[in-house]
């Protein structure tokens, strides 16, 4: 969990609008926008508005309703961008390539079915 007066994460600043963001979804727990570093066609990271869990381990164990909503709302928008089919990421730890200690999630597909993001492609990303 994040140490109380820890300086806010750039996840926190985007929901505080402090940030500018091209922001897919919100409801009232969870936040969308897209990657400003895509990495595939579809690339959009999904956060909670709850800045206490740093990884989707402490997200699981301290609120699975908030995680479950976090997956619904992948869900959705990999539904409207991607016809359904998508990687939903979560990089836990820095050794994983997380940069952003606030728990998050990356949606990523093509929305072209003749393209693919192919099985070797996650290396690379």
């Amino acid at each position: 969990m994040s140490s109380p007066g820890a300086k806010p994460s750039i996840f926190s600043r985007i929901i505080a609008r402090e940030i500018p963001a091209t922001i897919v979804a919100e409801t009232d727990r969870i936040i969308a926008f897209e990657d400003i570093a895509p990495q595939a066609p579809v690339h959009i990271v999904i956060t909670t508005k709850a800045t206490q869990y740093r990884n989707v381990v402490e997200l699981a164990a301290g609120d699975p309703a908030l995680l479950a909503e976090l997956v619904r709302v992948a869900a959705t928008i990999a539904d409207e961008r991607t016809g359904g089919e998508f990687r939903l990421v979560f990089n836990n730890g820095a050794a994983a390539g997380q940069t952003v200690f606030h728990v998050h999630a990356h949606v990523m597909g093509v929305g072209d079915r003749s393209q693919s993001l192919g099985e070797g492609s996650l290396g690379s990303l």
